[in-house]
């Protein structure tokens, strides 16, 4: 039998996210040289969420290799929706802040809609305000949520054919699965897929996947994607990131995604690893949103 697996291109989300900080930190270099203001980045973290603070600490490092300012604004735990509200407020009317994010979950006692919903629009770079959301399903400049962002460079950047390409989400969640559909089915490359959005409803879900030339698995179930379930060809996209337990690992745990990579990896021509892929493209999806919300690209 011939063995495809040297035909795999793994997509490197590490490397691209590290070109595009160094494209967005040339391009501060000049605008400061120019005399423009350096752009400036806010997180308001609340509690102490493992995930959460790995998260926020990326993002302020991030943020200093692409020359911006950042501010980091924290509270315990027991802070409460009107005093969060206040500091969303407050950021919202800081001329000096271009962009801020609220990092997610909040504690139970917090409505997220709520929040999200007190941040100014031009300010969301985020991409989760119901007009930032409503723009983007009709094609006009918005803010772009970071993760189906970073997917889409993803796919421009390997110059992946996606045009009236079969694609499938796995997932329908705001953030990623209704998103990244629209995008993929949107007027433009990468676009123009025909895309069906699969979820834990979905009644022929693995005939789906079997047809699908482009796969994003985005559904947060470990090694959901095996090998029978992709088509010889397939480019997949594995946007999970769960902790498994793992005895092989000092923290006591593996970053794993939703697609059984070592099954699925030689059948793919294009194919994201966990961790390296997705991940770090999301981070600098927020980058360049902040370049956006510094220069006002989108909203004067």
């Amino acid at each position: 039998m011939k063995d495809n697996s040297q035909n795999t291109q793994l997509i490197d989300g590490k490397a691209i996210s590290e070109q595009i900080k160094q494209e967005i930190a040339a391009e501060v270099a000049e605008i400061t040289a120019n005399g423009g203001k350096r752009p400036h980045l806010a997180a308001v973290l609340v509690g102490h969420d493992g995930g959460s603070e790995t998260y926020v600490a990326a993002k302020v490092k991030a943020c200093e290799v692409c020359g911006f300012n950042s501010s980091l604004i924290r509270y315990e735990d027991d802070v409460t929706e009107e005093e969060l509200l206040a500091k969303v407020r407050e950021l919202n009317a800081d001329d000096d802040i271009d962009g801020f994010i609220v990092q997610l979950p909040l504690p139970k006692h917090i409505s997220e809609q709520k929040v999200i919903e007190t941040i100014d629009f031009r300010k969301d770079v985020d991409g989760f305000h119901p007009i930032n959301v409503g723009r983007m399903s009709i094609g006009l400049p918005c803010y772009i949520s970071a993760t189906p962002n970073g997917i889409i460079e993803l796919l421009r950047r390997y110059n992946i054919e996606t045009t009236g390409k079969k694609c499938v989400v796995l997932g329908r969640s705001n953030i990623v699965g209704k998103p990244v559909a629209m995008l993929m089915m949107q007027k433009s490359y990468p676009g123009d897929a025909t895309v069906t959005v699969c979820h834990s409803r979905s009644k022929d879900l693995v005939k789906e996947c079997r047809e699908a030339d482009i796969i994003i698995a985005a559904l947060g179930q470990p090694d959901f994607l095996k090998g029978d379930m992709v088509k010889k060809g397939a480019v997949v996209i594995d946007v999970g990131t769960t902790r498994v337990p793992s005895d092989k690992t000092k923290s006591g745990f593996k970053l794993t995604g939703d697609v059984r990579f070592n099954e699925v990896a030689p059948k793919c021509s294009f194919i994201t690893p966990v961790p390296g892929g997705v991940g770090p493209m999301t981070i600098v999806s927020l980058m360049k949103n902040t370049l956006l919300a510094g220069k006002k690209a989108i909203y004067k």
